[in-house]
């Protein structure tokens, strides 16, 4: 899915060092740079969800124990 992204000047120059650098391509660092992104936001969303939502919780000895989970 092509998507269009503007870049600042500074961050334009940067990304073409490295890619003459190393030989990769342009699109492959941005791609690497939204997926480790995207997984850093993705668990910050859900860790911010379940303190506004708390839900049930176990201790590691409780789990490690097979007490009842359900009650």
């Amino acid at each position: 899915m092509p998507i269009t992204v503007r870049l600042g000047e500074s961050v334009e120059k940067r990304l073409d060092q490295l890619a003459k650098l190393t030989g990769r391509t342009k699109t492959y660092y941005i791609r690497q740079a939204l997926v480790e992104k995207l997984d850093e936001l993705e668990d910050l969303y859900i860790a911010e969800q379940r303190l506004e939502q708390p839900d049930k919780r176990w201790t590691l000895d409780q789990l490690e124990r097979g007490d009842d989970l359900d009650n």
